[in-house]
């Protein structure tokens, strides 16, 4: 059984902070070692079968072929389909391949611009595989999966009918580098089915884990042909969309273009024409054929007008899928254009040091951290919020784009289809000594400095701004408020910058505060205890079972809403509060927890503002700020999670559950780290946990 996801959180951050994610340490896709499974199968003579993406109908997914059709498939490999398998023949084009049944262009048109940056190709296609030598069945490729890279390991079994390839195929039999790493990929998003539909962007980012810009082509930047220029010079990936039509079926129109089609930009080039400078751009269609058959298309008489230089340079007559068109037809007759890259040399055109990239990974949580968008006046302070502080820099042109933000979404789900986009984006303000948490008061009386355009339920939104020295707080946010969801939030930026996340301070407004250090005299001290005596057994102590009496029937009588504490609930609080270790708590021990009881009892009915008995997930922050215990946004989010109802409220035992258990576990490790890191030894670990 795999750890708590509490634990894996924790060991993914350590192992990040290590260098773990990273190209040259990938993670491994299912904990599969690539080197050890390569040597597991050498040793003992066998060829390899991945039992985590197995050769059946479960890896093919459903609705890609008919019921008829799946009966008839067969998993071979390569030495069964071609007679000279070999991974790479001639080096690797975008004329190698051909679509096959599932409908992931945009994922072909993405390896269409992989093969023009080889620097690329090699990190996501390890070039030196290949059929002999240390052969054993066994491939791996690598891709950028939300903030690291994976290493994939897979079986060279592919699906075939009457012993041709189902899927994408290569013009040459006998080279198999794109079918297994579609493959590759279809492992990565669940089946062959999850690939079906996409986005270029969402394959060139997973092969370069860069910088993602995306411009809608209905709304042009000035600077598009510089921009795509400039890409073209540096190690990019750009793709394309066509606009779908009434139906999601990929008609040809009588331009030759496909509607709701992905293509790759493969070139762009400004030729002379009639005494004209005419900017061209190249683009390729990922089923291999079919073109646009308009001006500067193969067979346009344009191509008499320029230079044979550029006529020899540019021109090829032949249905290979690749054409020419002008800019001005290119922003007509697509809606969009993504640019990928590895680095943000293309944005300015200057050397990628300049630019610094800062990462942080977050969360939405209903009820706590998810405060939608600013309609929501109430709740938008309560998003996760960073400060980003930018350092004086000399720009050579003052007002240039210096700071690029991006939002991501991070799915949880192992099937791409499953995945359900919400909408996000993302507001900046400017601010000056301003401590803690922004509260409500500050976006009253703030306007954003930048903001999305829209709210988008996309994978990746992201802003090119122009930030001036200063300090500026950045609150993602999900267009509606109580969506749960993951992100990961990167600002590239020009200048030196600082950024961190903005919680755990109390912001300037606090909710009234309780004095804490509530004085109580001997005398009622001793009433407690005189109390206690004449309910506890004759070694003038009390189990869980008496606690739960005690608690119940007087301490809280009249304020329990919901039949009270469990017996589980008080054998909990016995533990916490059992300095002795005896599994009883004494007098002494419990005026203590009577004490606490009573304190947090106060802070739960001052702070339930709303008169309802209970705490919404917002009030249980104000709790924690009245109770003067600092949260950060994540730890409020699990502690809502763990001990707030499906109705996404807490009841005075749940809270008094929580309070407790969160007071005892800071000071054990207050007292077991000196404030800075715990060591435990296996059986002390042990100790702790299985009795506290």
């Amino acid at each position: 059984m795999p750890p708590p996801g509490v634990c894996l959180n924790i060991m993914e951050a350590r192992q990040k902070r290590d260098g773990y994610g990273s190209f040259a340490n990938p993670d491994r896709l299912l904990n599969q070692d690539y080197q050890q499974l390569e040597q597991y199968c050498l040793i003992r003579g066998v060829r390899y079968i991945d039992d985590m993406f197995p050769p059946d109908r479960r890896t093919i997914g459903e609705g890609i072929l008919k019921p008829s059709d799946l009966k008839r498939v067969e998993w071979l490999r390569p030495a069964k389909i071609a007679p000279y398998p070999a991974f790479v023949l001639d080096g690797v084009s975008r004329f190698d391949f051909g679509q096959g049944l599932v409908g992931n262009c945009w994922f072909l048109a993405s390896i269409g611009a992989l093969t023009f940056q080889n620097d690329i190709l090699c990190k996501v296609v390890p070039l030196e595989q290949s059929f002999d030598g240390k052969y054993c069945g066994m491939f791996h490729f690598r891709f950028w999966r939300f903030g690291r890279w994976v290493d994939v390991v897979i079986d060279d079994k592919l699906p075939t009918i009457d012993g041709r390839l189902i899927f994408v195929h290569s013009k040459d039999q006998n080279e198999f580098w794109p079918a297994l790493l579609e493959k590759a990929y279809a492992k990565v998003c669940g089946s062959y089915t999850d690939m079906n539909a996409g986005t270029p962007s969402e394959a060139m980012m997973d092969f370069t884990g860069g910088v993602h810009m995306s411009i809608q082509l209905s709304n042009l930047p000035a600077n598009l042909w510089e921009l795509m220029c400039r890409a073209g010079q540096t190690k990019t990936l750009m793709g394309c969309g066509t606009a779908q039509g009434k139906t999601s079926a990929n008609t040809v129109l009588p331009s030759g273009l496909v509607q709701g089609h992905a293509y790759t930009v493969t070139g762009v080039k400004q030729v002379m024409s009639r005494g004209k400078l005419i900017n061209l751009v190249r683009l390729w269609n990922p089923w291999g054929k079919g073109e646009w058959n308009r001006d500067w298309s193969d067979r346009s008489p344009l191509w008499k007008t320029v230079s044979y230089n550029d006529r020899e340079i540019c021109l090829s007559v032949a249905d290979d899928g690749e054409f020419w068109m002008s800019l001005e037809d290119f922003c007509e007759f697509y809606t969009d254009l993504d640019i990928c890259s590895v680095s943000p040399d293309f944005l300015d055109g200057s050397s990628s040091s300049h630019w610094k990239s800062y990462m942080n990974e977050g969360r939405w949580v209903a009820g706590t951290t998810a405060g939608g968008c600013m309609n929501n006046r109430d709740s938008y302070w309560t998003n996760p919020q960073y400060r980003v502080k930018i350092a004086s820099q000399d720009l050579e042109n003052n007002g240039e784009k210096n700071v690029l933000v991006s939002l991501m979404q991070k799915p949880h789900k192992r099937n791409r289809r499953l995945v359900q986009s919400i909408h996000i984006g993302l507001c900046v303000f400017e601010y000056k000594a301003q401590k803690g948490k922004f509260p409500a008061s500050f976006f009253s009386s703030h306007k954003p400095v930048a903001q999305s355009k829209t709210y988008m339920n996309a994978r990746e939104v992201m802003e090119f701004l122009v930030l001036k020295p200063g300090e500026y707080l950045i609150v993602p946010s999900t267009y509606s408020a109580n969506e749960t969801a993951s992100f990961i939030l990167t600002i590239m930026s020009k200048a030196e910058a600082m950024v961190y996340e903005n919680s755990g301070e109390p912001p300037d407004e606090p909710a009234e505060r309780s004095n804490n250090k509530q004085v109580e005299n001997e005398q009622e001290d001793e009433n407690k205890k005189s109390f206690f005596r004449q309910n506890s057994d004759k070694y003038e102590e009390v189990d869980a079972e008496q606690l739960q009496s005690l608690l119940n029937e007087n301490i809280l009588k009249g304020d329990l809403k919901s039949g009270g504490f469990s017996l589980d609930a008080c054998r909990s609080m016995v533990a916490l509060m059992d300095t002795s270790i005896t599994g009883k708590l004494n007098g002494e021990e419990i005026v203590r927890l009577w004490k606490k009881v009573v304190m947090y009892k106060d802070i739960f009915f001052r702070t339930d503002v709303s008169r309802t008995g209970t705490l919404s997930l917002s009030e249980l922050r104000n709790a924690f700020l009245a109770s003067d215990i600092k949260v950060k946004d994540d730890m409020l989010s699990l502690m809502a999670l763990r001990y707030g109802a499906s109705a996404g409220h807490l009841t005075l035992e749940s809270f008094l559950s929580l309070i407790l258990r969160f007071d005892c576990m800071f000071k054990i490790f207050k007292q077991l780290s000196g404030g800075q890191t715990i060591t435990l030894q296996e059986s002390e670990w042990m100790y702790i946990s299985m009795y506290t």
